[in-house]
């Protein structure tokens, strides 16, 4: 269905002032029957001039073609636009929530600038790739926050990944438990039948009230499967370890550990896999794997909105007025009209 069959007005009061047409043109016709004064442009052009008599009878084609004029322009100050419209359709999707670890340690160099930035670009390519999934975002630490709930919307999504970095205010440490439990949270009202959770991290869990196995038998419980990578190569990394006298990271080379065990069980106790990226490919080939997830059929209602049409009714209001103007300035110039 086109914008044509489906118009709608911004500011469709204005329409009423339609009724007025009728009103002007019986006040111009009114007009001429008492005799009113001829009117002249003031240009001395000698055009071909129908017979007066003719002309006479014909006077109202200048009239018409202003008041139609007149008309046009009223429906371009109501705003024509066409209809917002709601299309369902059934795609193929899942939901999904991406658990990013953003403790200091992301920060190492063993990836190119770091951990944390090349997890964050390959996590965005990711997400690109995925245009109908529902997906969020929860980071964690010492702590687990919600970055951005599931939402289909992946440009404010991949805002949110954008700006993350690491926050010093936040409590240190890697809170693995915690992070995945926020994360199945978030799912656990979740219909589809596909849900998933993808747990980024590159170390061992140090703290938090929860503990990994714990979410993962949550997880399980609400049919959710975790993909869980480890970040970081093997062996030493450059990594941070504290801060100088001027409140700047010092780096230097620091043992790379990842329980890379609780991390397997926690991918097979929920039905997911475990992955081990020690490079930036690496990383990548593994999001590539992910990638090739089962999907659910779910139905989506999309809002599609019409762009504004009032431009039609300008273009041929302005047309009307030329024709008006050129018809007085020759054929008509000496008729009262």
């Amino acid at each position: 269905m086109t914008a044509w069959q489906q118009i709608t007005f911004t500011y469709p009061w204005v329409l009423l002032l339609l009724l007025l047409l009728p009103v002007l043109f019986w006040l111009h016709r009114l007009k001429l029957k008492k005799g009113a004064p001829a009117w002249r442009v003031p240009f001395d052009y000698d055009a071909p001039k129908l017979p007066r008599d003719f002309r006479a009878k014909l006077s109202w084609i200048p009239t018409m073609l202003r008041i139609g004029a007149l008309a046009l322009l009223i429906v371009v100050l109501a705003r024509p636009r066409g209809n917002l419209g709601l299309v369902e359709s059934t795609k193929e999707v899942v939901d999904m929530q991406l658990a990013i670890d953003v403790s200091l340690s992301m920060l190492a160099k063993d990836f190119q600038p770091n951990r944390l930035e090349v997890s964050k670009s390959l996590a965005a390519d990711f997400i690109q790739k995925r245009p109908d999934d529902r997906m969020g975002l929860v980071v964690f630490s010492g702590e687990s926050f919600t970055q951005c709930p599931m939402t289909t919307d992946h440009r404010v999504l991949l805002n949110r990944l954008e700006a993350l970095s690491i926050d010093n205010d936040m409590k240190q440490g890697t809170a693995i438990g915690l992070g995945l439990a926020k994360a199945v949270a978030r799912l656990s009202n979740s219909e589809a039948k596909s849900k998933v959770v993808i747990l980024l991290t590159d170390g061992v869990n140090n703290t938090g009230q929860i503990s990994p196995l714990t979410a993962a038998q949550m997880a399980r419980t609400f049919g959710i499967r975790v993909y869980a990578i480890g970040v970081g190569k093997k062996g030493m990394a450059l990594s941070p370890v504290g801060y100088d006298f001027f409140g700047q990271l010092r780096y230097g080379m620091a043992p790379v550990e990842i329980d890379e065990e609780l991390l397997t069980d926690i991918a097979q106790q929920t039905g997911g896999a475990y992955f081990r990226a020690t490079n930036q490919a690496s990383l990548k080939e593994v999001f590539k794997e992910i990638d090739r997830l089962e999907k659910t059929k779910i139905q989506i209602t999309e809002y599609q909105k019409q762009p504004d049409i009032f431009w039609p009714f300008l273009l041929l209001a302005s047309a009307l007025l030329g024709l008006e103007w050129l018809l007085r300035l020759t054929l008509w110039n000496s008729l009262s009209l």
